[in-house]
């Protein structure tokens, strides 16, 4: 009875990307687990261990939508429905049993992007150029924990499914203009579109751009370093190395073929 209250489907825990310990440790790659560990609580954040995983079915897809409600309402922003899209794939971070942040990859297709409805322009000029252009949507974090090493791997796995498996080669994000700075610092994003009035959040927003190229470059530098150099402050240290960001990716592959 004690472990089968806590005992999760296997094909749940199969959909698990990654799991590492904060700050950037790896564990393990795309391995099922058994079961969950208990007490956690008490464990302070940078002993505690992460989980990335999919968004697979839709009590996954309900969790998102309730910590992103929560957390743009705390804003003042207009959450929106999570809706199902085939071009889009939506990541968890757990920590135990309770989603601590969410962050959805929009693929470009015929249906085109979300960001479309205010910056199409913008968006066709990359198009146009033979840019790949993947968005991202969605994030939220839970403000109850050190998020740098969360959103660091959320990032890196969006990373890895927009650049590595499906060649794209930008992000582009919608952000309040507040939050431009965080966005430059932290990840290299550059202003693409000037304000307007997003609708969708009834907020204002401008649009970034992140050439994945830069990112690359960050992540072969940076990623899962022990220690950052001087005067870094951006996220890339907190990401995975390059030899794990591999083994992620040909395992992500391995079960897309699968």
């Amino acid at each position: 009875m004690m472990a089968i209250q806590r005992r999760k489907p296997a094909d749940e825990w199969s959909r698990t990307i990654v799991e590492f310990q904060s700050p950037h440790k790896l564990r393990e790659l795309c391995i099922p687990q058994s079961g969950d560990r208990v007490g956690a609580q008490n464990i302070p954040v940078d002993q505690q261990k992460f989980k990335i995983r999919l968004a697979a079915n839709e009590d996954r897809v309900q969790s998102a939508s309730l910590l992103i409600q929560k957390m743009y309402s705390w804003r003042g922003y207009q959450a929106g429905e999570m809706g199902q899209d085939p071009n889009r794939i939506t990541l968890l971070a757990f920590d135990i049993d309770k989603i601590v942040g969410t962050l959805t990859l929009g693929l470009d297709s015929q249906v085109g992007l979300l960001v479309d409805e205010l910056y199409k322009p913008e968006v066709d000029g990359l198009r146009a150029q033979g840019r790949r252009v993947c968005e991202i949507i969605k994030l939220a974090l839970d403000e109850g924990l050190g998020s740098k090493p969360v959103l660091a791997a959320l990032f890196h796995i969006s990373f890895i499914y927009g650049h590595n498996i499906h060649q794209g080669t930008d992000f582009v994000i919608e952000v309040n203009p507040r939050h431009v700075g965080f966005y430059r610092r932290m990840l290299g994003f550059e202003l693409l579109g000037g304000e307007r009035m997003c609708n969708r959040v009834n907020a204002p927003a401008v649009l970034l751009r992140l050439d994945l190229s830069y990112a690359r470059q960050q992540i072969e530098k940076l990623g899962g370093v022990a220690h950052k150099p001087p005067g870094e402050k951006s996220l890339y240290p907190y990401g995975f190395s390059k030899l794990d960001e591999e083994g992620i990716t040909q395992r992500l592959l391995h079960g897309t073929d699968s």
